[in-house]
Order: C-alpha cells, then structure tokens, then sequence
C-alpha cells in the first residue's frame, strides 16, 4: 500500500477528510437554495396579497356601483 502511515490509515483519514469537506459544501449550497426558497417565498405571498386586495377592491366596485363598473369593462 502506497501509504506514509502504517497500515493505510493516512488513506483513511484523507477520504474522511475529503468526505466531510463534500458533506460541507452540500450543507452550504442546501442553505443557500433554503434561503433562496424563503425569499421568493416572501415576494410570493407579497403578490397575493396585492391581488386579493384588488380583487376584494373589484368586487366592492361592483356591489357599490354594477353598471357603471360594467361599462368600464366594456369600454
């Protein structure tokens, strides 16, 4: 075995580094993509919530005033 360490634990020891140096960049990029979600999370519900508002808005046009609201679709 092409080792400095006897009985090849050098060779273990650097594929255990080597491994845990992988494990850490995938908890890096996973928290990097989590963030990621929550943000485009935030500006999901942002959204709806401007489209619920003007939806509610639309409907209390229409019960406040159906034919004139009417005609502005129309029109």
């Amino acid at each position: 075995m092409d080792t400095l360490e006897p009985q090849g634990h050098g060779t273990v020891a650097d594929i255990l580094t080597t491994e845990v140096a992988n494990a850490r960049q995938r908890i890096h990029r996973t928290e990097l993509a989590l963030q990621r979600t929550e943000e485009m999370l935030a500006e999901n519900l942002a959204l709806r919530n401007r489209i619920r508002t003007a939806v509610e808005a639309a409907d209390r046009l229409v019960k406040i005033d159906p034919p004139s609201f009417e005609r502005r679709r129309a029109g």
